[in-house]
């Protein structure tokens, strides 16, 4: 989804460079090494030789491992404890490297400066929400679904959301398809705006098969965005125009 965060000298009201190191975000950093872990001992990666190497083993331990560990519309509001779990479950699962490390791009350069702002414990919570709600929307919107929800974008969308709340001028470096992939570095409202609406419109599009879960992705950025906004819209925004973040658009 996204690339890196840039180094070299950061600041913005109320907070020093140092408070922008690596260091300053164990949560963000900590989510990418387990997402990636559990990718990686998982049978989508094909890497652990206890799932088989065959496709056709592969492919029953990776639907098995999915409908354990996701997110099934049809059957989460069935009441059972298990199912109710699985938005949190799918959240650290991912159907393909392209998926895992989209996701992972986009958390890793505004994960960083959303948690500082909010916090460790406070990021944390956000993150579970965000991603919980966006899940369970989705598959509300689609209850009649047996297709297997997995991934944290609905998490990582909250993030985005709430980045564009708190830092609506911080600069990223974007790439966009249709103009020959020209990178443009452009302020993050209109990036996140236009992701946003992206999201938006396929969404309404977007049918009950397999495929992204749009829906989840304009629900958790909702609720970022939202969540930002009342806490923080008695507080300090950061108006100026950072550098702190750089990266793609196109997830």
């Amino acid at each position: 989804m996204t690339d890196g965060w840039a180094s070299g000298r950061r600041r913005w009201p109320g907070r020093t460079r140092a408070a922008a190191a690596p260091g300053g975000a164990p949560v963000t950093y900590g989510l990418i090494v387990l997402c990636g872990a559990v990718f990686l001992l998982g049978p989508v990666s094909g890497l652990n030789p206890s799932y088989g190497r065959s496709a056709d083993v592969l492919l029953a331990a990776r639907a098995g491992y999915f409908e354990r560990w996701g997110v099934i519309p049809g059957e989460l509001l069935d009441g059972s404890a298990r199912a109710a779990l699985t938005p949190l479950t799918a959240l650290f699962v991912h159907g393909s490297w392209l998926h895992l490390l989209g996701n992972l791009l986009f958390l890793y350069v505004f994960g960083v400066m959303a948690e500082i702002r909010m916090g460790r414990a406070g990021f944390l919570l956000f993150y579970l929400g965000c991603g919980y709600l966006a899940t369970v929307v989705h598959a509300l919107a689609h209850a009649g679904s047996g297709q297997t929800l997995v991934g944290a974008s609905g998490a990582i969308s909250g993030v985005l959301g709430a980045f564009l709340y708190l830092f609506p001028r911080a600069r990223v470096t974007s790439l966009f398809p249709f103009l020959f992939f020209l990178p443009l570095r452009l302020p993050a409202r209109f990036v996140l705006v236009f992701w946003f609406v992206l999201q938006w419109l396929a969404a309404r599009e977007a049918g009950d098969g397999p495929g992204v879960a749009y829906l989840a992705h304009v629900a958790g950025f909702a609720a970022g965005f939202l969540c930002a906004w009342g806490r923080y819209r008695g507080g300090v925004r950061v108006k100026t125009p950072a550098t702190a973040t750089e990266g793609e658009s196109q997830p």
